[in-house]
């Protein structure tokens, strides 16, 4: 009878694999802050995309186009009638422009067939995590990038 050849069986493949996954998470939820931080993210990025979707439908259409979010309901209202709701348990702040204000609480951003916009942050937090959204106002660009929490 021969030996088995040399080698590690499929079965104990899996194993490490799995414990690799199991500790990339695990590392990966400290270094965001925990699970609540990469949820705060996950929503940054999506009120990010929307923006950019409204500054898209401005340039697409040729008329200004405007991004609203209402931090007291936790609700967005981006271009073509699309809509979102953020968690209650994140800190919502937007700082912008009153100009453009459809209604006291209620922040705006208007976005210009050229691209341009007037400006603007909203500001997500929860605990010790922070995530901004700005939008700048002479490009229209946005970009999300990690904030400071302000006690």
């Amino acid at each position: 009878m021969r030996p088995p050849p040399p080698g590690f069986t499929l079965l104990e493949v899996l194993v490490v694999m799995i414990l690799i996954a199991a500790m990339s998470v695990l590392a990966a939820a400290a270094v965001t802050g925990g699970f609540t931080g990469m949820q705060i993210r996950a929503d940054a990025k999506e009120i990010a995309a929307q923006l950019r979707y409204t500054r898209a439908h401005a340039i697409a259409t040729g008329r200004p186009q405007r991004f609203l979010i209402d931090p007291a309901a936790h609700t967005w209202l981006a271009a073509g009638e699309r809509r979102g709701d953020i968690p209650e348990k994140f800190g919502i702040t937007f700082t912008g422009a009153r100009e453009t204000q459809p209604m006291r609480g209620v922040g705006a951003i208007l976005f210009f067939p050229d691209g341009a916009s007037t400006g603007g942050r909203v500001q997500l937090t929860a605990k010790k995590a922070a995530w901004n959204v700005d939008v700048a106002w002479l490009t229209g660009e946005v970009q999300v990038r990690r904030g400071e929490v302000t006690p």
